[in-house]
């Protein structure tokens, strides 16, 4: 399995992870780069009815955030939203093989464009394994508690990697 060292984000994960967590330093102890298109930026400052992780992004200044929108070819921006087709552009500029996205048109289309996934959960699980401490469990209760959707395959799965990797521990 590949182990990139740079990072294009969407604006879900973003969501998620400050959800999850309280902050992104996760990204910055994970990735040497973590890049933000400039339409993510957008979305985030805009912050939804609660101007949820506002702060939280804009404390991390050590993302990448472009400042300028990006060029996106018409197949990107006819098939997915704007930060979707942002992320998966600005990977293809950049020749920077991983994404993370959490929705699922998003994810088919990055791996249609030959690109490598991850999602929230996915950072979460590579946190756990290089031994970031948090619970897993309550990380992803207050992503649910949020109204963040997860799968029951994907919350059990989690929750089994974390298991055997505390499990390696003792």
């Amino acid at each position: 399995m590949a182990n990139p060292s740079r990072l294009v984000i969407n604006t879900g994960p973003i969501i998620a992870l400050t959800v999850a967590l309280g902050d992104l330093r996760v990204l910055q102890q994970l990735y040497e780069d973590v890049l933000v298109p400039f339409e993510v930026c957008q979305e985030i400052q805009v912050g939804g009815s609660d101007g949820f992780a506002i702060s939280e992004f804009e404390a991390a200044t050590w993302l990448t955030k472009q400042r300028s929108p990006l060029e996106i070819l018409p197949f990107l921006a006819n098939s997915l939203d704007r930060g979707e087709a942002a992320v998966i552009q600005l990977a293809l500029n950049e020749s920077i093989q991983t994404v993370c996205i959490d929705e699922a048109a998003g994810r088919r289309i990055a791996q249609l464009s030959g690109l490598l996934l991850t999602g929230s959960i996915g950072i979460l699980l590579k946190a756990y394994q290089q031994k970031y401490q948090f619970s897993m469990q309550e990380a992803i209760q207050r992503m649910q508690d949020r109204g963040i959707r997860l799968s029951p395959t994907v919350i059990n799965f989690a929750l089994e990697q974390a298991s055997k990797e505390q499990n390696t521990e003792e």
